[in-house]
């Protein structure tokens, strides 16, 4: 969680938008939903409202919070899916 009333830089604004661009383009596109980008983002900036500037280890805490994430492909019967 985020605490309250963090107020970021405009400079950490860019790099935790960057990190976040560029997790989610590590991600396939069944993977990169809404949801994920939002979990994504949430760990961002918890991180960084923690004092995390490595863009290193902000993606890599982005792209845990992507695995956590259910996905709907995941959640299909083995005959619906397409082949």
């Amino acid at each position: 969680m985020i605490p309250r009333g963090s107020v970021f830089p405009p400079e950490l604004i860019e790099l935790m938008k960057t990190v976040l661009e560029d997790s989610a383009a590590s991600l396939s596109e069944a993977q990169c939903t809404s949801a994920t980008k939002a979990a994504m983002a949430s760990q961002i900036l918890s991180c960084a409202a923690k004092g995390e500037r490595n863009p290193a280890v902000l993606k890599s805490v982005a792209l845990s919070a992507a695995v956590d994430i259910p996905h709907p492909s995941h959640e299909m019967s083995a005959a619906r899916q397409v082949v």
